[in-house]
């Protein structure tokens, strides 16, 4: 059986979770304070919930974090990584430090079919929008993302054709 990812779950959507598993209702704001603000990678790590909770948790969920499938690194710092989706697409984004600033840009879709001559995302057809969980994947799975000082949509695919996806990826990282 393939367990659910609790990375690009919303408060509520852990409180429903919670209450499945037989945890208490608030423990949905201490799940999603380990997930989102700790970026824990095991459920096991979140030591305020039972160990019992934990373990009916981990039956069902997992966190949802891949971590890259390749990185390519510059001599200034910037990094490109490559991700693995869960429909088994690969898409990238893209770290660049300058200074004080960290940016990070993340994709949106595996590739495009909006089909600029000028992007060659466009040129490589379009393999799907990415969700919720795909896309927050690049950004806590991307080392050193504590330092991320601003996030864009500009890896690759166009960011209003998966609006819902973004939006709610949004919502959940501010």
């Amino acid at each position: 059986m393939e367990r659910k990812k609790l990375l690009g779950m919303t408060l509520d959507e852990l409180k429903a979770v919670a209450t499945e598993v037989g945890l208490p209702s608030y423990a949905s704001k201490q799940i999603a304070e380990w997930v989102y603000g700790k970026h824990v990678r095991s459920i096991e790590e979140m030591t305020n919930l039972s160990k019992k909770g934990r373990t009916a948790l981990a039956e069902h969920y997992e966190i949802g974090c891949v971590p890259p499938s390749d990185i390519q690194q510059s001599i200034d710092g910037t990094a490109k990584y490559l991700f693995p989706t869960e429909s088994g697409q690969l898409v990238e984004c893209v770290f660049i430090p300058d200074g004080e600033r960290a940016t990070l840009c993340v994709s949106s879709q595996a590739g495009c079919r909006m089909g600029c001559r000028f992007c060659m995302t466009g040129r490589q057809g379009f393999g799907g929008n990415l969700s919720v969980t795909d896309i927050l994947n690049q950004v806590y799975s991307v080392p050193g993302s504590e330092l991320l000082t601003n996030i864009v949509f500009m890896g690759q695919g166009e960011p209003l054709d998966n609006l819902d996806a973004v939006l709610k990826a949004t919502q959940l990282l501010t």
